[in-house]
């Protein structure tokens, strides 16, 4: 979501914090801004719209001096307009705000006068301000702001005066402090800082900073000065670049034969499972998985592998209902919690409420200096690398492997599985990358049949089994990227309702392997097609020859067993969705209201 960049540096500010804030575009943003301190006076520049509209502005109005702070916003309390974009400031301070102040309107109340914009931000530059006023240093007084504040947050404070001090803070929304030679950074993750250093300091939950050029002081929730370890990145880690592709999304869905290789490469070994981290999936007697979004879906499929592979029960929840229903987690329960970023705040909320209540939580994410991760007992890494596309593509794939990889792990630890079937099971995940590769051969139809789904105002998803899940996937991927209204049905659901819907305007996509489910699936198409409703087929070649009959068009799969489906499936989700949002000319990487790390509630 939000970005956040802060600079003590040697050279000019205002250049350095407009690419760091290029590189945190996917994260999704309605405005930005940067301040800087230039001879010991702090000023500062904001516009709405994207960055190149604060770049126009730093030609015509240019702010100098070696220390700044910078942040994009995407809108929460108030819409996008100069008076709500950060930095906030208000007489010697301003501050850029990731998160959520909770008690803000309190602690307006308690401020009174005149406000500048409709912001919780604001409250905090107000009250850092009224403790200046108080006679207090700017380490006292923006310490005493944190302290009054409740909610979710990482804080930057820059000051009037002070050009060689950033004080800054955590509270469920991620920073990062930075190390360079004389030189000073902070930011809300890797990405922003890979040019300027490789060596970060992750704060922790509770943590605040006093960064100068000289080094960071932190200190606890508690107040105490502590250590955190700064540790190196690879700087591959924070390369963002197309490759030659029109968009990241584009660039991310062909990446996925490699970065599926690299995910299998890390938990198998000869014909075994062998996750990087070890798990007693015998002691554990029920699953909770819980995720958001693109990650929720994962988990929906993963649930069907689970409990036939391995014959261990799996419930299912939306992280952001999971601990407000306070459902009842058993001693020998395993919370698993998924998440792309690593830093999904509702995602983040559930996992701390079932901490000291399940057996143990585990964590499937890409980012492996999370909070989720951190925060978790035994850590899956997807090995997807870095995603931008606000659409998740590679990172879902290689979530699915991961689920996949569980779930024969679980089998054998808990019997239902034996070494040949392990072995049989591994030898067919490790052609999987083959396959996707192959799939991906199905592009130039699915750019073809684009234009017709770029027409319709509706569009309906149809699986069943495993392929249910991969439906809404479809759904998903269409709504975010191409604004077209989708829906996803399992099968059999269709004649409970939704087939009220069907006429013939209405195209209908059909997820259908040729499995143990395909005739009933194939049955609920035929009430589709009596309806006139237009069937988009996608199955694999046996599949087409059996139920091609009557059907708008046909994209067909290569032959994969039924339980490693759904991975291959996630190809033609995407390659629709991706072209028809191309076709709309829609924003493919950076679709309108969504961020790529939801850090709010």
């Amino acid at each position: 979501m939000c970005g956040i960049i802060g600079i003590l540096g040697n050279h000019q500010a205002a250049p350095l914090m407009v690419e760091a804030l290029k590189r945190l575009e996917y994260r999704g943003y309605d405005s930005a801004g940067i301040a800087t301190v230039s001879d010991g006076v702090l000023d500062r520049r904001r516009a709405v719209g994207k960055l190149v509209n604060l770049a126009d502005l730093l030609v015509t109005d240019p702010l100098t001096g070696f220390a700044g702070i910078g942040h994009t916003r995407w809108a929460t309390h108030g819409a996008p307009t100069v008076a709500n974009a950060h930095p906030h400031r208000a007489g010697r301070v301003a501050v850029v705000h990731n998160g959520i102040i909770e008690n803000f309107r309190a602690l307006r109340a308690e401020l009174n006068g005149q406000w500048e914009s409709e912001t919780d931000t604001e409250t905090v530059v107000r009250l850092c301000e009224h403790f200046l006023d108080d006679g207090m240093s700017p380490k006292d007084a923006a310490f005493a702001t944190i302290d009054r504040l409740e909610g979710a947050y990482a804080l930057c404070f820059l000051f009037d005066g002070e050009d060689d001090l950033l004080i800054c803070a955590r509270a469920g929304s991620p920073l990062a402090i930075g190390h360079g030679e004389g030189e000073m950074f902070v930011g809300s993750d890797a990405i922003a800082l890979g040019p300027l250093t490789d060596t970060l300091t992750y704060l922790e939950e509770g943590d605040r900073a006093v960064v100068t050029r000289a080094g960071a002081q932190i200190f606890d929730a508690e107040g105490r000065q502590t250590h955190r370890e700064a540790r190196r990145i690879r700087m591959e880690a924070t390369r963002i670049e197309k490759a030659g592709h029109k968009h990241f999304m584009a660039k991310e869905i062909h990446e996925q034969p490699q970065t599926l290789s690299d995910v299998i490469a890390a938990y198998t070994d000869g014909d075994r499972i062998v996750p990087p981290s070890t798990y007693d999936w015998a002691a554990t007697d029920r699953v909770q998985m819980i995720a958001c979004g693109t990650a929720q879906i994962a988990c929906s499929v993963a649930k069907y592998w689970f409990e036939a592979l391995a014959r261990l029960p799996v419930e299912v929840d939306i992280a952001s209902e999971y601990r407000y229903r306070e459902g009842p987690i058993g001693a020998q329960t395993t919370a698993l919690f998924v998440s792309q970023s690593g830093e999904t705040a509702d995602t983040l909320a559930a996992l701390r409420y079932a901490k000291g209540k399940a057996r143990a939580i585990a964590a499937v994410v890409n980012v492996a200096e999370s909070s989720i991760a951190r925060d978790a007992d035994v850590v899956f890494p997807i090995h997807a690398g870095v995603e931008v596309g606000v659409a998740s593509t590679k990172a879902f794939v290689n979530q699915l492997a991961v689920l996949l990889a569980l779930a024969i792990e679980a089998g054998v630890a808990r019997g239902t599985i034996d070494g040949p079937r392990e072995a049989e099971l591994v030898a067919q995940l490790r052609a999987l990358p083959g396959l996707v590769s192959s799939a991906l051969g199905i592009e130039e139809r699915c750019e073809a049949l684009a234009h017709r789904l770029a027409e319709a105002s509706d569009i309906l998803f149809l699986g069943r089994g495993p392929m249910y899940p991969m439906a809404h996937e479809g759904a998903l991927k269409l709504k975010e990227i191409s604004y077209i209204h989708a829906e996803a049905y399992a099968s059999g659901e269709l004649k409970h309702g939704p087939i009220a819907l069907v006429d013939r305007s209405l195209p209908v996509v059909v997820f259908a392997p040729l499995d143990p489910l395909f005739d009933k699936t194939v049955s609920n198409m035929q009430e589709v097609m009596a309806r006139e409703g237009q069937v988009l087929l996608v199955t694999d070649s046996d599949g087409a020859a059996q139920a091609s009959d009557g059907v708008w068009d046909v994209l067909v799969m290569p032959k994969v067993d039924p339980v490693f489906a759904p991975i291959l499936y996630a190809i033609p989700a995407q390659l629709l969705a991706y072209h028809t949002a191309v076709h709309k000319g829609t924003d493919v990487d950076q679709p309108r209201n969504l961020a790529k790390s939801v850090t709010v509630e």
